[in-house]
């Protein structure tokens, strides 16, 4: 038995396996190849129907503009449009408000921005958890993002005055009072204002994000016995690595907004460590130069870009074998 199913192997084996033939595909006639044209074009045109209003608003009010703060960056003066290639851009990096704006300015996103990251986070992996009153919690972080601008000066202004509810607050524990907002700590009295304004949606996102974990692997570790710490690096963390790199990209976009702030807090020219990008730029639109406000303009878009692309990449490699 064993040696007729031998042979009949080496029978199939010598046996030429017939080839494929590939059947010519219908040719189209006229009529029909009309029709599909026409449908592509119907198709190109209801697109560009939907997405036509909003180009355009992008267009008019974001991209012509930039297109114009480009085109001042490298001319001597809208009266004088004389090419000056790279003279705007080094007499800006030379000078000492633009110095001290650009110091400042990073120095508040590279606290403010891994803060409230890192926080926010934290609130989200806590109200994960069973924890009695986590929806009064939820709407305490919350609840900022419903204060008008104006009241939450007012508020700051309350606390942080000379004469504010802080410095009552440390008069009883023998502390000089403090002239927050016009001292070396007036750059964290806007951290903590700028947390206190974007914790709550930060935290949201996260939470959002750690219920689309798939909850097989977190079972399968709990099973093998892993402990918290490695369920968090190796399996959450990897996970959220999107919603990490989108609250990261909206925490710097927010921390180059918190010149609105600041403004209403202490006006156009602030103690040095609150001199912003923003402020630089407002006061030279106010004295009628278009150059320095536009050179500036243009710095501070090319250190977002890169940035921002540096943290897209950061992403690719971190999170890429768990992006389906």
């Amino acid at each position: 038995m064993s040696m007729k199913i031998a042979e009949a192997k080496t029978k199939l084996k010598k046996e030429p396996k017939p080839k494929k033939t590939k059947q010519p595909k219908p040719k189209l006639t006229k009529a029909e190849a009309w029709e599909r044209a026409n449908m592509k074009v119907k198709d190109v045109l209801s697109s560009l129907c939907f997405s036509g209003p909003s180009f355009l608003g992008v267009s008019v009010f974001f991209i012509l503009p930039f297109l114009v703060v480009v085109y001042y960056s490298v001319i001597r003066a809208p009266s004088n449009p004389e090419f000056v290639g790279l003279d705007n851009f080094i007499a800006v990096l030379q000078n000492s408000s633009f110095q001290t704006a650009a110091k400042n300015t990073a120095m508040f996103s590279l606290i403010s921005v891994p803060l409230a990251v890192v926080l926010s986070l934290g609130l989200a992996l806590i109200l994960e958890c069973r924890i009695p009153c986590k929806s009064l919690f939820r709407t305490f972080f919350l609840s900022p993002m419903m204060v008008p601008v104006a009241s939450v000066v007012l508020i700051w202004q309350v606390i942080f005055h000379y004469r504010g509810t802080l410095n009552v607050f440390l008069a009883h524990f023998g502390v000089d009072p403090v002239d927050w907002l016009n001292s070396p700590y007036c750059l964290w009295v806007i951290v903590v204002l700028f947390l206190w304004k974007n914790l709550g949606y930060f935290m949201i996102l996260f939470m959002a994000a750690l219920n689309n974990i798939p909850k097989e692997l977190l079972e399968v570790a709990d099973v093998e016995g892993a402990s918290a710490a490695h369920k968090f690096f190796n399996i959450k963390l990897r996970y959220l690595s999107p919603t990490v790199l989108f609250v990261a990209i909206l925490a710097i976009i927010n921390s180059f907004k918190v010149f609105r702030e600041i403004y209403l807090l202490v006006g156009a020219y602030p103690y040095i460590g609150l001199y912003m990008m923003q402020h630089f730029m407002n006061n030279t639109f106010a004295n009628f130069d278009y150059q320095k406000m536009s050179t500036a303009a243009v710095l501070m878009a090319l250190v977002l870009v890169v940035l921002i692309a540096l943290l897209f990449k950061i992403e690719d490699v971190f999170g890429k074998d768990v992006e389906g």
